[in-house]
């Protein structure tokens, strides 16, 4: 199986325009949050910015909306509209995602479901977006635009129930290639060694990373970059496999200065800069 490296990621990694305007670098939006779980769509958005995007928004629910607003530094935050204006916020960005602390609720299930059949723009499903597809897996296989999947092991079994979490690094290669080989979307299944599985490719397994990154948060600094990524016009799995590559790159940054028992996911976002910069090191 092929190693996602750092010169694979150089290679991939899409190319800045030095005479480029804000428009010009993806205009992104991260649908998340609930009370209780507010920390969550700020760090992917703040994420977002970090990775490159031009224009950044998190919309939330209204009675989140205040907190989050105080909370993004770069990342625009705005409270939910109506479903037809959401829609069309969305449908205007160059990517979506979906899911960073949206919680489980009924009504928050239906509007993930609502929102896959509608959109035609790419979408990165995370967190809860991912556990309302997980007992409507039809709707992957008719969305109209490019899908990205990053759960965790326990998520990933609610996708595919036949997936054992904790097996060795073989079986999780093998489970993650199927599912890309059955729904047309990317997987990035998410873990020690974080394997991205795409359609008609190998799959890749990451090389960065260490258990310092094992923190609620980290997994919304991942999905905020796949989305930025993508919005920039990487490919889905390019997306993918470099945003896994450098937020396990900043993840060991930041283990290395603060150790893994310390570190937190504001921490590891400190580290992008560092993380990118080192793309430009022979």
């Amino acid at each position: 199986m092929q190693r996602i490296t750092k010169e694979y990621v150089a290679a991939h990694l899409p190319a800045r325009d030095e005479n480029g305007h804000k428009g010009a670098f993806g205009k992104v939006y991260v649908l998340g949050g609930c009370t209780g779980y507010t920390g969550a769509p700020v760090y992917a958005g703040e994420a977002a910015v970090r990775s490159g995007s031009g224009l950044v928004y998190v919309g939330v629910p209204g009675e989140i909306y205040p907190i989050i607003a105080c909370r993004c530094e770069a990342a625009m935050a705005q409270p939910w509209p109506a479903y037809g204006e959401l829609l069309a916020r969305m449908q205007d960005c160059d990517a979506v995602l979906i899911g960073p602390g949206l919680g489980r609720g009924e009504e928050a299930g239906a509007m993930v479901l609502a929102l896959l059949r509608d959109l035609t723009v790419p979408v990165v499903l995370d967190a809860d977006g991912i556990n309302a597809v997980s007992t409507h897996m039809d709707v992957l296989n008719h969305r109209r635009g490019v899908t990205v999947l990053t759960p965790h092991e326990g998520e990933f079994a609610r996708l595919d129930p036949a997936f054992v979490p904790g097996g060795d690094g073989l079986c999780r290669e093998r489970a993650a290639a199927d599912f890309a080989g059955r729904y047309p979307c990317v997987l990035a299944l998410k873990g020690p060694g974080t394997i991205v599985a795409a359609p008609g490719r190998e799959p890749l397994r990451n090389t960065t990373g260490g258990s310092g990154l094992a923190k609620g948060g980290s997994g919304d600094v991942l999905a905020g970059m796949i989305l930025s990524l993508l919005g920039q016009g990487a490919s889905p799995g390019d997306a993918a496999a470099c945003a896994v590559w450098l937020h396990g790159r900043a993840g060991d940054l930041a283990e290395k200065e603060l150790t893994a028992y310390a570190m937190t996911p504001w921490d590891l976002l400190g580290r992008l800069p560092a993380a990118f910069k080192d793309l430009e090191e022979p």
